[in-house]
């Protein structure tokens, strides 16, 4: 990957390695623009996230080795947060940072994706939780709060697939992500959890890619080991798809690059 920017740090409560760490496993993998979007503070599940307390020294953290590897790779700040109504605060959406990525781990504040809730799928309706899914990535695009869409179809994480083409189940989201100007990530994250295979599909990248919405590259590292892991996929899937270029921000300004 030459652009790289979703991965988190020990803050997030769920993460384990040094920043410098994490840089040096993203010099050693040819990254040339590196960003950390740990998760951001919100008043729910703080378990899974800093603190509103840590935010300062997150920040500060990530900026202080931006400068100190200034010379080997470009070092970018950015928050994953949680689009969840009544949750979200003012001050991440509005923090000072490169880019803000938008995520939806939460369906009626079921935490859909973490394993010690996945016995709650024995009683839901496949097809319904994959639409109210699509529908929650609908409204996190148009708030336009975001720049890049998180994980797009982190609903199949556990493999529970729907009776329904998924293109279907995910038109009116992936209209939104155009219409709201915002970018895709390929999220090698889910090659390592049992779907075994990227956020999003080859078959939802077409689709995005029919609306000409841009990408980026994430490996959502948890570890330093994890960094730049199945770039040769996420690079083969892009191209073969037909996309040439990558994106990444500054301030919240967009730049797209050939990859």
């Amino acid at each position: 990957m030459i652009v790289d920017l979703h991965n988190h740090t020990p803050l997030c409560n769920h993460a384990e390695g040094e920043i410098d760490a994490y840089i040096e496993a993203a010099i050693k993998n040819g990254i040339q623009y590196f960003g950390f979007s740990d998760h951001a503070p919100m008043d729910f599940d703080p378990s899974y996230r800093m603190s509103f307390e840590q935010m300062q020294q997150y920040e500060t953290d990530v900026l202080d080795a931006k400068a100190k590897y200034a010379d080997q790779i470009e070092i970018l700040l950015g928050y994953e947060v949680d689009y969840l109504r009544g949750h979200m605060d003012p001050r991440v959406l509005n923090a000072k940072v490169d880019y803000l990525i938008g995520s939806v781990h939460f369906l009626d504040e079921w935490g859909f994706d973490n394993p010690e809730f996945i016995g709650r799928y024995e009683n839901e309706d496949i097809d319904l939780i994959w639409q109210k899914y699509f529908h929650a990535i609908e409204d996190m695009a148009q708030s336009g709060f975001f720049d890049i869409v998180g994980h797009l179809d982190l609903i199949k994480i556990f493999k529970f697939m729907p009776t329904q083409k998924i293109e279907d189940i995910a038109k009116d989201a992936l209209v939104a992500i155009k219409e709201n100007d915002m970018v895709l990530e390929i999220n090698v994250a889910g090659y390592r959890k049992p779907v075994a295979e990227a956020y999003p599909s080859l078959s939802l990248l077409k689709e995005a890619y029919k609306l000409d919405i841009p990408i980026t590259f994430a490996s959502d590292a948890h570890k330093p080991e994890q960094v730049g892991l199945f770039s040769t996929e996420a690079y083969k899937m892009a191209q073969s798809v037909g996309y040439t270029k990558c994106a990444l921000f500054r301030n919240r300004e967009r730049e797209l690059i050939k990859f």
